[in-house]
């Protein structure tokens, strides 16, 4: 298994530097950005520690400081670079306006979020929690994404437009999730420890708001604007405010 996972994300490093190649031949000005983001770096590992840094780093010491933590957290955990891999090759599947790697790795800040979150939550589980709520207060600044170093996020997850997403501490988010902008999800002032567990391959659509100890099952839909306390069943959509359920295979209700 961890051959494979080796494999695919330098498969996925290959064909993001022919793509670079090939966009800096045909524009040499652009080509010399590209040079520094991707080509000068040995490895996929090198290059998004590097693409943190740049982006969450407002100065050359805080740039070296965030891609100095990115280096560490994928020396200790080589599987954030597959995850990493899954996450960009999901873009690419999910958004009809592409069809490359290397847009989304230059242009969507929700990418590199995500790619900070799990640097953070390395850092979190690491017992440097300083280090790690920094990294989500500078993402949250810079990105205007917040996710709890606390919260679980799986692989193949799309943060599309990622404006204004929250995430709190103790969310659990499943493979292949895709979240639009504006979207908040945490517990209920009422429930301190308990917050939202969301399926594999479930759509957030923009603006909706998922609270409390509630789970959404596997490939559900949520319409945007939402505002959804109770479960959803697998496979079925909520949308309104309160939520309603439709389009489920079996019969449901919002309980």
């Amino acid at each position: 298994m961890a051959e494979a996972a080796i494999m695919a994300s330098d498969g996925l490093w290959r064909k993001l530097r022919s793509e670079a190649q090939r966009a800096a031949a045909a524009d040499p000005v652009f080509g010399q950005a590209l040079a520094g983001a991707i080509l000068a770096h040995d490895d996929l590992a090198a290059a998004l520690a590097d693409l943190i840094g740049q982006r969450l780093g407002r100065s050359a010491a805080e740039h070296a400081r965030f891609a100095s933590f990115a280096r560490d957290a994928f020396r200790s955990r080589p599987d954030l670079i597959e995850t990493a891999s899954r996450d960009l090759q999901s873009i690419a599947l999910r958004d009809p306006a592409i069809a490359e790697l290397l847009p989304p790795w230059l242009h969507y800040k929700g990418y590199v979020a995500l790619q900070a979150f799990r640097v953070s939550h390395w850092l979190w589980h690491g017992g440097q929690i300083d280090a790690a709520l920094l990294f989500q207060n500078e993402a949250s600044n810079v990105l205007q994404v917040s996710i709890h170093p606390a919260a679980s996020v799986g692989a193949g997850v799309y943060l599309d437009h990622a404006t204004g997403i929250v995430i709190g501490a103790h969310v659990v988010i499943g493979d292949d999730v895709t979240i639009l902008q504006n979207v908040s999800i945490g517990r209920r002032s009422e429930l301190p420890t308990r917050s939202p567990r969301i399926g594999r391959g479930v759509y957030i659509g923009g603006g909706a708001t998922i609270l409390g100890d509630i789970a959404i099952g596997d490939f559900a839909k949520i319409g945007a604007d939402t505002l959804l306390t109770s479960d959803v069943p697998a496979g079925c959509t909520a949308v309104g405010n309160p939520a309603r359920l439709t389009n489920c295979p079996e019969p449901a209700s919002v309980a």
